[in-house]
């Protein structure tokens, strides 16, 4: 399926940057979220430096009133302080480091451009500053890498932690049955139209995932009991070994390639089936 960005609903439009790979999928989805007939933009995700995206972005948003962040990874945050500064405005992120002025953001808080409204919700788990961003007027959300176009994401371990990536799925999940949110909007990817579905296949498929790992543990170091205290301190240590072998198992469909990542995600499932055991 071939994506390339463009407008949603009434007020937004997606900006693909140009840094397509296997982990970006087409690219970075930077977001212009403006309200109907307002003069100023909000730019969500400016995304990488470079190739004319921060251009592109310009040329879309017009007169940018803030920039905001879903978490600081670098493909989303590089050409933020730049753009920002281009065009005046701040820089709102959870991380202190990312930002640019005054004003931070969190979960709760509500983002305000000449009519926009922007509900700020706490999505931890990919990353530890992972947020999400909901439009009530779209009923749509904004994932960032929380959750993907296509595909599932990676949880960054040690940063990113399985446990609280699975109750920001509870949460999104929740909103997506008091339909107060309908599409998702990712950060990569092509726009989602039934939130619901898609929030009901990362909460089961992060489930299958566990049960693959416990059955791989069992395995390579039984007992299942006594294995994951052993992964629990191999990853004290900073060891891969374990959590290497057990992608080589679980993820065996998976391109090569993308086994990386693969691992990062297996350090997270251990260190949470550890703290479990």
């Amino acid at each position: 399926m071939t994506w390339g960005g463009g407008s949603f609903g009434e007020r937004a439009h997606c900006v693909l940057a140009p840094n397509a790979n296997m982990m970006t999928l087409d690219g970075t989805n930077t977001w212009v979220l403006r309200e109907p007939g307002a003069a100023r933009s909000v730019v969500i995700d400016p995304g990488p430096l470079g190739d004319g995206h921060l251009e592109a972005i310009r040329a879309v948003a017009g007169d940018i009133g803030a920039v905001l962040l879903t978490h600081h990874h670098f493909d989303h945050s590089e050409g933020a302080r730049e753009l920002a500064e281009l065009a005046g405005c701040g820089v709102r992120a959870l991380d202190p480091a990312y930002q640019l002025g005054s004003e931070g953001l969190g979960g709760g808080d509500v983002v305000e451009m000449d009519g926009l409204e922007i509900r700020v919700v706490a999505t931890p788990g990919h990353t530890a500053d992972s947020l999400s961003f909901v439009l009530p007027a779209e009923r749509a959300v904004l994932t960032g890498d929380t959750v993907l176009g296509r595909g599932t994401t990676v949880v960054a371990h040690p940063d990113g932690e399985l446990g609280a990536y699975l109750d920001s799925l509870d949460a999104l999940h929740a909103l997506a049955e008091a339909q107060s949110i309908t599409a998702v909007w990712p950060g990569h990817g092509p726009v989602i139209d039934d939130a619901l579905a898609v929030l009901g296949y990362y909460r089961t498929h992060r489930q299958e995932r566990l049960a693959q790992v416990r059955d791989a543990l069992r395995l390579l170091t039984p007992p299942a009991e006594e294995s994951l205290v052993r992964a629990e301190e191999s990853l004290a240590r900073g060891e891969e070994s374990l959590a290497r072998r057990v992608v080589e198992m679980v993820y065996a469909d998976v391109d090569p390639i993308l086994w990386p990542a693969a691992e990062l995600s297996v350090r997270a499932q251990l260190a949470y089936l550890a703290t479990r055991a």
